[in-house]
């Protein structure tokens, strides 16, 4: 959603990092351009104006033009006015005596029954809370059934439906059932309007009196863009809101609505649906999403995703083989897995730092989505003996491989040609792992070095490189016994 806005701004603030020293005309030309920039990413105007002036005011300051590195401070500047922009992170709050009543309000396409059960599963999963799901919407056909389908396929506590009974009773069943039963939370899906209307309004706000709600979450798509911060200020006037759930924001609309919604409303966006899966919906972090568009990437959400996709234990298991250096088509199946599981690839490179030029040429590549499934299906169509030994596949047996995934030989060699380089590069490794990671270079002649400013790499301490410092045991060369290998003798040392 913020490629567009990450790109005009990261050309804007390239242009001023390449430069030596910045006068204040540079700056205020700069953030001519990065105004632009976000009123072209529909940010609301008065919010473009805060910023701006802002940002300028700091920008210009003697400590800015004097420093060393001007243009990273305006970077940085320019980073710290949109964490302030789009406000701070806040979780659900269920502080309050259990159970916690959570009501969901919105227009109707907003995504909220589904927006619903995936909060339940995340307050499940992430917070160890039992959920209890109560649908209040009795005008939507299948409303009711909808959510009960969504809860009974993730796990998830139900409300038993009972036709004919009005909004407010349900909602006092739920708080009732949730008591008797030990439930944390009730989250009640109340209905959605095509318009705002008193009608829709006056119920919500008798459920809402009816429960005393702790959190009162509306739910907004992201894809209309500043007709979004309308409903949010108009909800946040007549019925009251904690929090703002934000959907679709993997869609290719522009992010102006996410990051006006703050100023606008005065209230925390708090969780962003993220994708169409159950479980693609994560809590908001300003920080992270502002590293994001500013190319800086987001390593924090990137290991988060894999410690919940990885298992502790196969990847110890894939270490040892690999320090080993041995790697065969069952390995790379894994590999495959784990990184499906994680999501798409253009969303796993968008949190990596600097790798918004390589997405970009990715995209231009038309690199075929499927090419993971494929490369899985080709080495599931592969006997368990083809898969520890591939130097068995000969054209034979391409063939009926090819024939079993249904793809062609060629696609069959290219995975092997794939295979084949990254299993003769952890064999390199392997090999460098038994005798250090320069154990194949000459001695040094301490001599060469004298009265240089280096440590003395042979005595670095064990955080550094041993069995207690950041680095894994093993790790070719410097885990395990701590150290760098014999051979290095006085790198560095002065006398």
């Amino acid at each position: 959603m913020f490629e567009g806005l990450s790109d005009r701004l990261g050309g804007v603030l390239d242009k001023l990092r390449k430069r030596g020293a910045l006068k204040e005309s540079d700056v205020k030309e700069a953030m001519r351009e990065v105004r632009v920039a976000l009123l072209e990413a529909d940010v609301a105007l008065p919010v473009v104006k805060t910023f701006i002036s802002n940002a300028t005011e700091r920008a210009i300051g003697a400590d800015v033009l004097r420093s060393v590195t001007p243009g990273q401070m305006v970077v940085k500047i320019v980073h710290d006015e949109l964490k302030n922009m789009l406000g701070e992170g806040e979780e659900i709050n269920l502080a309050s005596t259990p159970p916690v009543p959570i009501l969901m309000v919105g227009l109707q396409g907003s995504g909220k029954t589904t927006s619903s059960a995936k909060i339940a599963l995340h307050l499940t999963k992430k917070r160890n809370k039992k959920v209890l799901l109560a649908s209040l919407d009795i005008y939507r056909p299948a409303a009711q059934q909808q959510l009960k389908v969504l809860a009974d396929d993730n796990g998830l506590g139900i409300l038993p439906i009972v036709m004919g009974e009005k909004p407010v009773s349900i909602a006092k069943r739920a708080m009732d059932m949730g008591r008797k039963e030990g439930y944390d939370a009730v989250i009640l899906d109340t209905a959605g309007r095509l318009h705002i209307d008193m009608e829709l309004m006056s119920e919500v706000a008798q459920v809402r009196d009816a429960v005393n709600p702790v959190e009162t979450l509306l739910v907004t798509d992201a894809m209309t863009g500043q007709d979004s911060v309308n409903v949010a200020k108009e909800f946040a006037e007549k019925v009251g809101i904690t929090g703002i759930v934000l959907t679709r924001v993997d869609g290719d609309a522009r992010g102006g609505a996410a990051l006006s919604m703050r100023q606008i409303t005065g209230c925390p966006i708090k969780m962003l649906g993220v994708g169409e899966k159950i479980d693609e919906m994560e809590a908001f972090h300003p920080d992270r999403i502002a590293n994001r568009i500013l190319g800086m990437g987001d390593v924090v959400s990137l290991v988060e995703k894999a410690a919940e996709n990885i298992k502790a234990e196969d990847a110890e298991k894939m270490a040892k083989k690999l320090r080993k250096g041995q790697f065969d088509l069952n390995d790379l199946l894994s590999q495959l897995k784990q990184l499906q599981n994680m999501g798409d690839l253009s969303g796993i490179m968008g949190m990596l730092p600097g790798m918004g030029a390589l997405k970009k040429q990715m995209s231009q590549t038309k690199l075929d989505p499927k090419l993971l499934t494929h490369q899985e299906a080709i080495i599931l169509s592969m006997t368990p003996k083809e898969r520890e030994n591939p130097a068995l596949i000969k054209a034979s047996r391409k063939k009926r491989i090819a024939a079993g995934c249904g793809l062609s030989v060629q696609d069959v060699n290219k995975l092997l040609k794939q295979y084949q380089t990254m299993s003769t590069m952890i064999k390199k490794m392997g090999k460098m792992g038994k005798k250090g990671l320069f154990g194949g270079m000459p001695k040094m002649d301490p001599a060469m070095l004298e009265g240089g400013d280096m440590p003395d790499l042979n005595n670095l301490p064990k955080g550094l490189t041993g069995s207690g410092g950041g680095l894994p045991p093993g790790f070719p060369g410097l885990g395990g016994g701590g150290g760098m290998p014999p051979g290095f003798p006085g790198f560095g040392k002065k006398k």
